[in-house]
């Protein structure tokens, strides 16, 4: 049996930096989002949703073309496709994060560090046209 899952989620930028957070079991940065549960047929609706779970409040759509990255992973249960679906996107108002944000920053997209990074961010950016 396959194991696929699809996440959804934004990318915020603002003034030369990129809205970035930490939550979950890791420790990286990363963009909000994440996985489409199987009642959500909207990729794009799915992004949203889960930036307004997680930083409190509304985004608008930039580019309605989404940049897709697909990642796979080594797990105790086996290995897991994962296609990553990420939306530019403006936030609408003052962030206020939700419970599972550990930590949150506006980052400066020039002095980004790989090591504290998840391995999508910088594909995603460089997609964008955000960095070289």
């Amino acid at each position: 049996m396959a194991n696929i899952k699809i996440a959804s989620g934004p990318v915020v930028v603002k003034d030369g930096h990129v809205l970035l957070n930490k939550s979950g079991e890791d420790n990286f940065w990363k963009f909000c989002g994440g996985l489409v549960a199987t009642n959500d047929f909207n990729l794009l609706a799915t992004a949203q949703r889960r930036f307004k779970e997680e930083m409190g409040v509304e985004s608008e759509l930039v580019n309605p073309e989404p940049f897709l990255l697909y990642v796979s992973k080594e797990t105790e249960a086996g290995k897991i496709d994962i296609i990553l679906v990420h939306y530019l996107v403006n936030a609408v108002g003052e962030i206020t994060p939700g419970p599972d944000v550990r930590e949150w920053a506006w980052m400066d997209i020039t002095k980004l560090a790989d090591e504290d990074l998840a391995p999508n961010i910088l594909p995603t950016l460089r997609h964008f046209g955000l960095v070289n």
